[in-house]
């Protein structure tokens, strides 16, 4: 899925189908529905998953549990805002 194809898609009611779990979280984040985004990220295996997973904990407050998701990932705490880690996220997982 392309970035513009994303985007376009926040207006719908459901996130798109056939696509990564990470991508639909995504969706869900940037739809407000951070406990939709961590429900699905959270049964979801993988050092990418485990990415998103701790900037989820980031954005919560849970800075514990945010650092145990960026070591599950092999990924330093980056020193960056949220929004621009959930940028680098959207650009890595949508080209």
């Amino acid at each position: 899925m392309l970035r513009t194809e994303f985007e376009a898609s926040l207006s719908a009611d459901e996130p798109p189908a056939g696509v990564r779990e990470e991508i639909t979280a995504l969706w869900w984040l940037r739809n407000n529905s951070w406990q939709n985004a961590h429900d699905i990220i959270d049964a979801h295996p993988g050092t990418d998953a485990a990415w998103l997973h701790a900037l989820l904990h980031r954005m919560e407050g849970d800075d514990g549990n945010a650092n145990y998701w960026y070591n599950r990932a092999g990924r330093e705490r980056p020193n960056i805002t949220i929004g621009k880690e959930l940028e680098l996220l959207l650009a890595y997982f949508l080209g």
